[in-house]
Order: structure tokens, then C-alpha cells, then sequence
């Protein structure tokens, strides 16, 4: 399993994308802005799309991923995600308001996009590969991904605040290289990450003295102009073996 970084940062401007990875050459887990750096060719050969939960910045590239390619496909694309946030933008994006219902053109019997609904600490298997959802404490319904390849795991937490589910499952997983976490804001934002239940240094801090082993640790979803300060706080709380992930690293499983 390759994984490749297209977007990470918790904004835009100046070369920053939104969250999205590509998973060997077929398959993204969310669709932020991202997806954009892609040729459409690369576009082409997506066949399932994960995501993590309903918010823009997770979901911006997807409509016009698939205004972009959905006629030159012969399958749909099958969008994988909780329930409640399937329908959220079956309600509230592909309404015909807001995008076109690829659910239902060209026709209602071949769409161009196909709903599949996972729920919590479902696995589910691509070939060799196996994706499985695991909780998130976020403001809307949400989980983050755990991502098992033929020589290890790497477990994505998505957008999240504090909860324990998170820290059992990186305990649980023994084959675990790598753990992608969010750390959106300042201490000094602490207020508005609580608010949109989110990460600030002080609470990732005393959650990763939970990690029992010994991933390496990258921290996504900082908001833009809050990179280098979030990181420095980290430092300042006693979490030096981090690093800050970026855009087109790829991790190897």
C-alpha cells in the first residue's frame, strides 16, 4: 500500500492544500483541495473515495472530481462513510441545488456515483488492503481511518478532539508505523478548539503519553499561520518526536 500526501494544512494560500490522501493509485481517503494537484488522468483511475465526515475542507474536490471524469468511467465511484454523513450530502450537496445527484445520472440504475455505508470498526477489504473506520469526537458525525498494508498500519484520526477510542485503538494495533493526528489550533485558541472540537498542543500533549508503543507521530490539520507556533508548543509540552506532515509525502505499507 503507497500512500501519498496531497493536502494536509487546516487552510489554503500559498501552496497549502486541504485534507486528502491517495492510496496507491485507486482510492482517496477524503477529498480536499488536495485532489486538485492530481492530472486527470490520475483522476480517472479513482475508484473509491473514504471520508472521514461532512465538512468542506474534507469534501471541496469531490463534486468536481466527478463532473471531471464520471463520463469517460465505466463503474461508479463508490463513496465510502458513516451513514449520517452520507446523507448529509446527499441532502445538502448532491441535491440538484447545490451539484447535480451523480446517484442518479445518468440514470437511477447506472449512476455515476454509488453511496456505501461503513460504520465504526468496519473493516473493509480492497484487495489486499484493509480500511477499517475508527471513532473521532468531532462536531458533526466523523470517524478517522485506520490503514493496514502488507507491512504494517498507519492510523489517521481525522478531525477530532479528545477521546479515548482514539488512544485504544493506536494501543490495539500492534503492526503500528505510523499515526497521523490533528492539532488544529494554538494553546492560545484553546477556547475555539474546544468549541469545534479540535486539537490544541495542551490536550494532544497529555493524550499521546497514552501511545504504549512507538509510531512515528505527524501532525496535520494546522491552520494556516499557526504551523510553526503549534509545533513549537508541542515541543514545549515535552513532544519532541513529532513532526508536521506535508504535502506529497508518501508512506509505504
Amino acid at each position: 500500500m503507497r500512500i501519498r500526501v496531497l493536502g494536509c494544512s487546516g487552510g489554503i494560500g500559498d501552496g497549502r492544500q486541504t485534507t486528502s490522501f491517495l492510496v496507491d493509485d485507486d482510492m482517496l481517503v477524503d477529498c480536499g483541495t488536495g485532489v486538485t494537484t492530481l492530472t486527470h488522468a490520475e483522476l480517472c483511475r479513482i475508484d473509491h473515495v473514504f471520508v472521514t465526515h461532512s465538512h468542506l475542507d474534507h469534501i471541496t474536490s469531490l463534486p468536481l472530481l466527478l463532473d471531471s471524469v464520471a463520463g469517460e468511467r465505466e463503474h461508479p465511484l463508490t463513496l465510502h462513510g458513516l451513514p449520517e454523513v452520507l446523507q448529509i450530502l446527499e441532502d445538502h450537496l448532491f441535491n440538484w441545488h447545490i451539484w447535480p445527484d451523480f446517484a442518479r445520472i445518468p440514470t437511477p440504475e447506472a449512476p455515476w456515483l454509488r453511496y456505501e455505508a461503513l460504520y465504526e470498526h468496519e473493516a473493509v477489504r480492497l484487495g489486499q488492503r484493509v480500511i477499517t473506520a475508527i471513532p473521532a469526537h468531532h462536531t458533526v458525525p466523523a470517524v478517522g481511518y485506520m490503514l493496514r498494508g502488507q507491512d504494517g498500519s498507519l492510523l489517521f484520526s481525522g478531525d477530532t478532539a479528545s477521546h479515548e477510542a482514539l488512544w485504544q485503538e493506536a494501543n490495539r494495533a500492534r503492526d503500528l508505523r505510523h499515526l497521523i493526528v490533528e492539532c488544529s489550533f494554538q494553546d492560545a485558541l484553546a477556547e475555539i478548539a474546544e468549541a469545534s472540537k479540535h486539537y490544541c498542543p495542551r490536550t494532544l500533549a497529555a493524550d499521546l503519553r497514552k501511545l504504549k508503543s512507538d509510531p512515528q507521530v505527524w501532525i496535520t490539520h494546522l491552520k494556516p499561520g499557526g504551523e510553526a507556533d503549534i509545533m513549537a508548543e508541542l515541543a514545549r509540552h515535552g513532544v519532541t518526536a513529532t513532526q508536521a506532515l506535508y504535502n506529497g509525502q508518501v508512506f509505504e505499507l
